[in-house]
């Protein structure tokens, strides 16, 4: 029974660092078998991929966002972290934190999605 939550301000300021931190339980951010997503939707568009970290804290991104992107984990208290810099109107979207299966591309456990609005 895993469940993700996220949490972090709705809001950002142009140019200024997003952040979202999910929290996970009933699972273990370490294991092997998972991967920690974030993935967000703009309004009107589809999802997008932004990236994940897995068991050995090691972090993979999506090429059109990696130089802006950094995630992060607390092991101990179970909890990864999405760092999303230089943010503009572009990047208002509702953001999620997902799970991903290794073996496979599924998401099978989804946070409640949170929405954050870049705007002055």
């Amino acid at each position: 029974q895993v469940q993700l939550q996220e949490s972090g301000p709705g809001l950002a300021k142009p140019s200024q660092t997003l952040s979202l931190t999910c929290t996970v339980s009933g699972g273990s951010i370490t294991s092997s078998e998972h991967y920690w997503s974030w993935i967000r939707q703009p309004p009107g568009k589809g999802l997008e991929w932004i990236g994940y970290i897995i068991y050995t804290g090691s972090t993979y991104y999506n090429p059109s966002l990696k130089s802006r992107t950094s995630i992060s984990r607390d092991t101990s208290n179970s909890q990864f972290s999405l760092q999303l810099s230089s943010v503009t109107p572009e990047d208002t979207a509702i953001y999620d934190c997902a799970r991903r299966g290794r073996a496979t591309t599924e998401l099978d456990y989804w946070g409640q999605g949170t929405q954050v609005t870049v705007s002055s």
